[in-house]
């Protein structure tokens, strides 16, 4: 069963404790109950490993106390979309792995000292299950993670990475490229873990391990949910949390806990469309949420519903097509905004702030990563945590799509090619992009993203304002968020162990 703390934390939440992943939403009408289907099997190698012993002629290390400011503990959860997009952005984010790693090896304590860091990293997928994207569509062996770890090599999964769309798109150098399938390399648990006496990958190290299992495909749901996706992956109770208290079988082969008392927790979120934690799943059939099919002139589900069920905007120029803001709100099944988090047709972002909060509480430092759809960020701060400080959200605008292409307007050059407009992408997201990528030195486009306005509020929420009754200045960024249209998320990496060593133990 759950700790003390874990189960008061969760009480928090008023989240029932009864199963190990608990999938909240409501099908149709009903206000309770949870998405069927079978648990997603992960990597059944056998019982988990503890790290190996290191050489015996290691150099000193001062000792990490927490009682003088230093944790070295340090949980990483990656949150990775795996819907039909995200091939490129999955490889971009593959190859910065072994400088995450590396840069993790490196923290240092105030005085410089290195904290040897003792480390644990989860990757799941931005799959929290939804009926509609259940289907003839659907391959036969696919099963939405809803949280839990995924940690086989992707090249033991490489029918993840054709579409479901037709003609299907096929992105296996999104594994290939970074995981040899003749040599795949992944953790004996659940999650990988090292420290600085060795690590749990049998026939590689923990970048290698890394490359292999955070590749996740593009055949996932196409209406993302990043922030339940979190929430589950985080839920004590879960079989990969609590494995003393986990009665399913398929997660028997998991000895230790993913989640450690304590520990910092770093969370990093990978998407390009907003977020559709859904609550009330008979939206997904209200035409009240749905955008205009532009050559049917009905309305028809799309992605427009997520946005349009969990935020509002305001002030619409009819000129620019701007508007002049943009948040994350309550929205019920008519459309209202302002309602309480009981009537609201997405899960309240209060869900997760309540979730993080209550994990603070414990005496836990949270810090979060978001590789989203804002503009490229232009600046970063030089001391850690290397917070972005021009560019980015501070350039996000909030706008309608527009024609003709891209520069001139949005629409990228194969899809103007082929008779797309304005009109078909609007309908498509409900918003405009946040940012649109190319890749100078592939002379490519990257794809485009949907401005991030229920998971920037989630990350936001972390940071420690000022306090106006002090004379220094005591804020803290605990909120890290980057462009997923940028060629090379290495900034993002430094940004994620900048806040990394922020919570551990500031330098300076």
């Amino acid at each position: 069963m759950a700790s003390a703390p874990h189960a008061v934390m969760w009480a928090l939440l008023g989240v029932a404790c009864s199963e190990p992943a608990l999938v909240l939403g409501t099908l149709g009408t009903s206000d309770s109950g949870s998405v069927g289907g079978e648990s997603v099997s992960a990597s059944t190698s056998g019982s988990s490993t503890s790290a190996t012993t290191g050489p015996a002629d290691l150099p000193p290390l001062d000792p990490c106390d927490p009682d003088l400011g230093c944790q070295n503990k340090i949980d990483v959860l990656f949150v990775i979309d795996n819907s039909g997009t995200m091939g490129e952005e999955q490889l971009n984010l593959a190859k910065n792995f072994p400088l995450l790693i590396a840069q993790l090896e490196a923290l240092e304590d105030g005085q410089g000292h290195q904290v040897g860091a003792d480390v644990n990293i989860m990757v799941t997928t931005t799959d929290a299950d939804n009926p509609a994207c259940h289907g003839a569509w659907v391959k036969p062996d696919y099963v939405p993670a809803r949280g839990s770890p995924i940690s086989t090599p992707c090249s033991e999964r490489m029918a993840r990475f054709t579409g479901n769309n037709m003609p299907p798109v096929v992105v296996e150098e999104a594994c290939t490229e970074v995981c040899d399938p003749e040599n795949p390399v992944a953790p004996s648990d659940q999650f990988i873990h090292f420290d600085r006496y060795g690590d749990n990958v049998e026939a590689g190290d923990a970048a290698a391990a890394l490359a292999c299992i955070g590749p996740q495909g593009i055949d996932g749901c196409g209406y993302e949910a990043p922030l339940e996706a979190m929430l589950q992956a985080l839920n004590p109770t879960g079989c990969w949390n609590d494995p003393a208290g986990c009665d399913d079988p398929a997660w028997a082969w998991i000895d230790e806990p993913f989640l450690r008392e304590g520990a910092v927790l770093a969370i990093a979120i990978i998407t390009d469309e907003a977020d559709c934690s859904v609550r009330d799943f008979s939206i997904m059939s209200d035409v009240d949420f749905m955008e205009l099919h532009p050559d049917t002139d009905l309305r028809m589900a799309s992605s427009a519903i997520c946005w349009h069920a969990g935020v509002a905007c305001s002030e619409l120029d009819p000129e620019t097509g701007k508007y002049s803001g943009c948040v994350a709100a309550n929205r019920d099944r008519e459309g209202a905004v302002g309602v309480s988090d009981e009537q609201a047709v997405l899960q309240p972002v209060s869900r997760y702030i309540a979730l993080l909060d209550a994990m603070r509480a414990q005496g836990r430092e949270v810090i979060m990563l978001g590789v989203l759809g804002v503009p490229e960020v232009t600046e970063h701060a030089a001391q850690p945590p290397h917070q972005p400080i021009a560019g980015g959200v501070d350039d996000l605008e909030y706008r309608i799509w527009r024609d003709p292409q891209y520069p001139a307007g949005d629409i990228l050059p194969d899809e103007w090619s082929i008779g797309v407009r304005a009109v078909d992408k609007q309908f498509e997201f409900g918003i405009g992009p946040g940012c649109t990528g190319y890749d100078e030195g592939a002379a490519a486009f990257t794809g485009q993203a949907v401005p991030p306005v229920r998971i920037r509020s989630v990350c936001e929420s972390l940071n420690v304002p000022d306090d106006p009754n002090t004379v220094l200045d005591d804020s803290q960024i605990r909120c890290c968020i980057e462009s997923i249209c940028d060629e090379d998320f290495s900034p993002a990496i430094r940004c994620l162990t900048g806040l990394i060593q922020s919570a551990v133990s500031p330098v300076g």
